[in-house]
């Protein structure tokens, strides 16, 4: 039986050793259980569904389904574990696709231990771990997206943008304010709409933005 005080974390990496070491580590955190590993993205998204983790640690690189398409795969399917996407140095380029994906942050390959515990610890309690530099890139792409719009936004939309800024889940959202996810999902849809924006993620920078929520 799970331990509900733990986080369960599933590893999905095509390099057996990449994962052998991040088990090794992950093991001896009091709050953290490794429940599975998957060594490509299908089998990732496959290992998700049954296992229904907590986070998911995510390579970008594999054969077949890549980290990226395997995360838009979860996010369609509405899979509730946050991604952690895992990349080197010179692929920096991936990281903005993969927080569009829906990713709630990224970690380097070559990441010191406890800073990856941190950083698990982090988007387990709904938080998006994006870099200045980073964070810089996805403003000014999106910038123009909504602006003057948000008076068009009902109280409640404001809400639950609010809550998307916060990294919240569309299940955790609907707990907060007492609706049914499908409820959600229409003012998410609703939100995206008003503001001329593509996903959540341009909604939450949208919203930190202009002072809502995060």
């Amino acid at each position: 039986m799970a331990d509900p005080g733990r986080i369960r974390v599933l590893l999905v990496d095509d390099h057996q050793v990449v994962r052998r070491g991040l088990r090794t580590f992950l093991q001896v955190q009091d709050d953290i259980e490794v429940v599975g590993e998957a060594s490509d993205g299908e089998e990732g998204v496959a290992r998700a569904e049954e296992l229904r983790p907590d986070v998911v640690l995510m390579d970008v690189k594999m054969p077949g389904l890549d980290g990226i398409e395997a995360l838009r795969t979860l996010r369609d399917l509405d899979n509730a574990a946050r991604v952690l996407i895992v990349t080197s140095f010179t692929e920096k380029r991936t990281v903005v696709p993969a927080l569009r994906a829906g990713a709630a942050g990224y970690v380097y390959k070559d990441v010191d231990p406890e800073a990856l515990a941190r950083a698990i610890r982090s988007v387990h309690s709904g938080h998006v771990l994006l870099q200045p530099e980073v964070a810089l890139a996805l403003l000014s792409q999106e910038e123009g997206g909504g602006q003057g719009r948000g008076g068009s936004l009902t109280e409640r939309e404001r809400e639950v943008l609010a809550l998307i800024a916060d990294g919240r889940s569309n299940r955790e959202i609907a707990r907060a304010l007492v609706l049914s996810e499908k409820t959600v999902k229409t003012h998410v849809s609703n939100i995206l709409m008003k503001l001329d924006l593509a996903d959540r993620t341009q909604a939450a920078l949208w919203a930190v933005r202009h002072g809502i929520g995060a």
